[in-house]
């Protein structure tokens, strides 16, 4: 055999037994996925640059790809992350809202990583009501979290942890990075709170921009002529909406008169304030003092107090990103000292846009650029690099398919996003999509934007609003970027307004989402029972804001829908701080075998289900004689909005007259946002049988 050949073979058994020992994480990517939770693209500077600079973030644009025709597909927080977990529109992986809860049961891409033998994790936000599954370590925020010294649910168990809650969450990512399992490739999911309302920024970051102006966006001031009804009753804007306090950082107190006309939150600021240690509180006040003494002083009003609140709000956002920033730069130096950077396909974005001010507007819902666009940056190991992609139109369930991809795990069939990694590579599929569909599903909710979908191009904008009304309206954006002026009735635009629509029905189609009832609030239920008529009486007053229909809401035969639960003041009748004693003249004697009664469990907004519920019975609406308890159905933590049934069943009993005690939890508890402040107490229908 010539020399030649034995040097060949030689080589070549070297190189088998090289890979024989190595490290298997090297030969699949590891897949680190970083989402901020409301981060805007106008607030990236590799994106736009003109209010603030992210030096770490534009680290990733620059060594892969940033994507400008980026997109959700349903603008709201859980909604979004359930729809990259499992790389399907809302109403096929049921989180249509923030009140759902995620089923954890369903395929999502990291189950099928860890299927495949990747080390699986989420530190951080979580959003989702049900816990993690298909993570070997969990590590997050119970509901939206805090920022200071937040409370953190590591694989079940609730611990507060003081810090500043951006550090903390990279913190406890890089320790499990450290100790993981380095014989496998892994897949962390590193998820801020940041910069998500109510905008607390760092120590360190307290007075940046404090000598700064921020630009205004041009439509600050929009006065939403042209638009429909939604963008006219929307509750989502800086000056009529946010917080004075809670929001905006300014405590209000008894001299503060002037104040008292804007929207406080119920001291929920004190709660917040107090969570501080000392040491934060000192800088707190140095930083927020003089600037609050001095505004307080000006007793702005009009456009001017507008503009300050604009300013107020900006800053704080921008602030919070800092920090982000600055943790994703400690993310990207650990994975180049561990020598993992290369081999890590990274991914930032957010769970969606965000208004900073365009239109007047604070959050995000409609299908308006600001909040349909989310920032999206990859870099991929054999990704292109610095490339700004302004063509290819990417959504959200995309994230999913794509991760699947590098990792060689097959893309489950019902996924209906598409892997980009043929785009990063710089090869767009012929077939690639032109146009992309949206469809929000919150209402009637907070903020009040209205039900709708539609579709967008590559120019053309076509919404429809719907439920409780049926509107249109359609924008061209290469002439009206700013989406101010809706040409749906312009002559001019009908035909490509003709064709549109037969694409969104197109689209509609391809996803399965045709039906608009399904999905609708079903209102409240009829239901006969031997109490329907009753007259009741209570101890302790409802509050009139939610009074019911009338002073016997609670036996009118009407409940509350148990799938599509929404605070209906027509349906409940809330008690503030105070317990529901409940007494029932049942007009005569009557043979019942059971009694129940509804509440609502709503900790978000401060509605939690009783303590326990006590039932009693009378003979002469005098002398009460105890018949049973139930003690509370939900934890008092359980994240999530909930119809809890409070149900004693009996022997054949005669009565007339029957008492209910629903205990009152009395104030929000240490860990709640509103901690230290009443809790509130909402009942239903009181079902006698």
């Amino acid at each position: 055999m010539h020399y030649s050949s034995y040097l060949f073979i030689s080589i070549m058994g070297l190189f088998f037994i090289s890979c024989a020992h190595e490290d298997p994480s090297s030969n699949r990517p590891n897949i680190l996925f970083i989402m901020s939770d409301d981060h805007a693209y106008q607030a990236i500077s590799s994106y736009d640059g003109s209010l603030n600079k992210t030096p770490n973030i534009d680290r990733l644009a620059q060594e892969g790809m940033l994507f400008q025709q980026s997109f959700v597909t349903n603008s709201i927080c859980a909604p979004s992350r359930a729809v990259m977990l499992t790389g399907k529109y809302s109403h096929i992986n049921g989180t249509i809202d923030n009140r759902t809860t995620f089923d954890g049961n369903q395929t999502n891409f990291v189950k099928l990583l860890n299927e495949a033998g990747y080390s699986t994790a989420i530190v951080g936000k979580w959003h989702l009501r049900s816990e993690p599954t298909g993570f070997d370590y969990w590590n997050i925020l119970p509901g939206q979290g805090q920022y200071y010294n937040p409370d953190f649910i590591e694989m079940g168990e609730k611990k507060r942890v003081e810090g500043y809650v951006t550090n903390l969450t990279t913190d406890f990512a890089l320790d499990w990075l450290d100790g993981r399992d380095k014989e496998k490739p892994f897949c962390l999911l590193l998820h801020h709170k940041a910069p998500h309302r109510n905008w607390m920024p760092e120590a360190k970051y307290l007075t940046k921009y404090d000598d700064v102006q921020i630009p205004e966006p041009e439509t600050l001031f929009d006065n939403y002529e042209t638009r429909g009804r939604s963008a006219y009753e929307q509750t989502m804007e800086i000056d009529d909406d946010l917080y004075i306090d809670d929001d905006l950082k300014v405590p209000v107190y008894p001299e503060d008169d002037h104040l008292k006309r804007e929207k406080i939150s119920n001291d929920s600021w004190g709660s917040i304030y107090t969570r501080m240690n000392e040491e934060q509180k000192l800088k707190w006040d140095a930083a927020y003092g003089p600037k609050n003494d001095e505004f307080k002083k000006s007793k702005l009003e009009g456009e001017e107090l507008a503009r300050w609140k604009y300013q107020r709000y900006i800053k704080d956002y921008l602030r919070c990103i800092a920090s982000v920033d600055d943790n994703i730069g400690r993310v990207i130096d650990y994975l180049k000292e561990n020598n993992l950077y290369e081999n890590t396909v990274i991914v930032y974005t957010s769970d969606q846009g965000f208004y900073l001010g365009e239109h007047g507007w604070f959050d995000k819902r409609f299908m308006y650029e600001q909040s349909h666009k989310t920032p999206f940056i990859i870099k991929a190991p054999d990704g292109k690099m610095n490339v700004v992609n302004k063509e290819d139109m990417i959504v959200n369930i995309d994230y999913a398919p794509t991760f699947l991809d590098y990792a060689g795990v097959l893309i489950p069939e019902d996924m209906q996003g598409k892997s980009l990694r043929p785009v990063l590579n710089g090869e767009t599929p012929p077939d690639w999509r032109t146009s992309v569909y949206y469809h929000y599903f919150e209402y009637p909710a907070e903020h009040g934007v209205k039900r709708h979908y539609g579709i967008r191009n590559s120019r053309y904008k076509l919404i429809h609003f719907y439920y409780d009304v049926d509107e249109w309206e359609f924008y061209d954006l290469e002439k009206d970027p700013n989406e101010i002026q809706n040409v749906y009735f312009d002559p001019a635009y009908q035909s490509i307004i003709s064709e549109l629509k037969e694409e969104l029905q197109y689209l509609r189609e391809q996803y399965q989402d045709t039906d608009e009832k399904e999905y609708l609030p079903k209102g409240p239920t009829a239901i006969n029972h031997k109490g329907v008529g009753s007259k009741v009486s209570f101890k302790f007053p409802y509050n009139e804001k939610y009074p019911g229909k009338s002073p016997n809401t609670l036996l009118d035969g009407w409940h509350a829908d148990n799938k599509t639960i929404s605070i209906d003041r027509t349906i409940w009748q809330g008690f503030e701080k105070n317990d529901m004693v409940a007494t029932i003249d049942l007009g005569g004697e009557v043979e019942i075998n059971s009694i129940s009664a509804g509440f609502l469990h709503n900790i978000e907004s401060w509605i939690f289900s009783p303590d326990e519920v006590v039932f009693y019975v009378s003979e002469d609406k005098i002398n009460f004689e105890k018949m049973g308890s139930i003690a509370r159905k939900v934890e008092v933590d359980f994240q999530g909005i909930k119809r809890v049934e409070y149900e004693l069943k009996l022997k054949s009993l005669k009565t007339r007259y029957f008492k209910i005690h629903a205990k009152n939890v009395g104030v929000c508890p240490s860990w709640h946002k509103g901690a230290g402040n009443p809790a509130w107490l909402f009942a239903d229908e009181i079902v006698i049988n």
